[in-house]
């Protein structure tokens, strides 16, 4: 018998092995993506309901009466716009000074050198660690004391800078070679150009990251508009509708009322996702050719 009809079946058994294993793990992946969808698919679908189609069938993908009354009732019959203007204005607003100022503290602490310089880091690290809600009264004290409570000054400039940011950009920045740097100095450039036409270009990846982050992060966020706002002009999206959830503006259960307003609040996160998904923290960018 000579050796390739002894590998044949071999290798036969090898390809039928693989593609057996191959099966098992795509049905495996597609059962984690319908646990994972499918919650999301009953909230589009009741966003299109009745309220007595969604309270009698609240699993079902497909509405016994097509109805767009919820979105109509959220856009022309409540606050829900004041709401989405708010959050519209704080999100934009932070994310680019999140983007500045985090660029500006990383670069500091990344080249830089001045007396304190790890302790500020050390600072910095210990943020981190501590949880938001610990943070709460310290900050409605703060905000109250320097007359910025019930403001947008008191929305946003807590929220203009974040430790998590500053870090992600002061690893980059420490990634970036000295020598690239040290041309620029030779052609008279100060520290402050440097940074602005030599170094921050390089860091599109991670400002990218970080624009991603801040948006995602001042969009959805909650606690602090808690403490710093009162007044419902400006109240965001998510107080509006965390008090839409718990019934405050509302009567009944209003299942498609309450789905349509968290729909509407993913869009623009998910597209900022999607849309920039392929850049975040993408190593090859920026990269220095020797």
């Amino acid at each position: 018998m000579s050796a390739g009809s002894t590998l044949a079946p071999r290798h036969r058994r090898w390809g039928t092995a693989r593609i057996a294993s191959t099966s098992v793990l795509y049905a495996l992946l597609i059962a984690l993506a319908i646990v994972y969808i499918y919650p999301f698919l009953i909230q589009v679908a009741t966003s299109f309901k009745t309220d007595p189609d969604a309270a009698s069938n609240p699993l079902g993908l497909v509405p016994h009466t097509f109805t767009t009354e919820a979105y109509t009732q959220l856009f022309l019959r409540s606050d829900f716009p004041t709401w989405f203007t708010n959050s519209v204005i704080v999100t934009i607003v932070v994310t680019a000074g999140r983007v500045f100022f985090n660029s500006l503290a990383g670069y500091a602490l990344a080249r830089l050198r001045f007396r304190g310089r790890n302790l500020v880091f050390a600072g910095l690290v210990a943020v981190m660690s501590v949880p938001t809600v610990v943070l709460l009264i310290p900050k409605f004290l703060v905000i109250n004391t320097l007359g910025m409570y019930d403001s947008y000054a008191g929305m946003i400039l807590p929220l203009l800078v974040d430790a998590a940011g500053v870090f992600i950009m002061k690893n980059f920045f420490e990634s970036i070679p000295v020598s690239v740097e040290e041309q620029a100095r030779i052609d008279g450039a100060g520290t402050f150009r440097v940074f602005w036409s030599v170094v921050l270009p390089m860091a599109r990846p991670a400002l990218i990251t970080i624009v991603i982050l801040s948006f995602q992060g001042s969009w959805n966020e909650l606690a602090h508009f808690i403490v710093s706002t009162q007044s419902p002009e400006l109240t965001t999206l998510t107080k509006g509708v965390a008090q839409l959830a718990n019934g405050q503006l509302s009567q009944g259960r209003q299942y498609p009322l309450k789905l349509a307003a968290a729909i509407i609040m993913t869009i623009p996160v998910a597209v900022m996702f999607f849309v920039f998904q392929k850049r975040i923290m993408n190593s090859s960018d920026g990269a220095v050719k020797e």
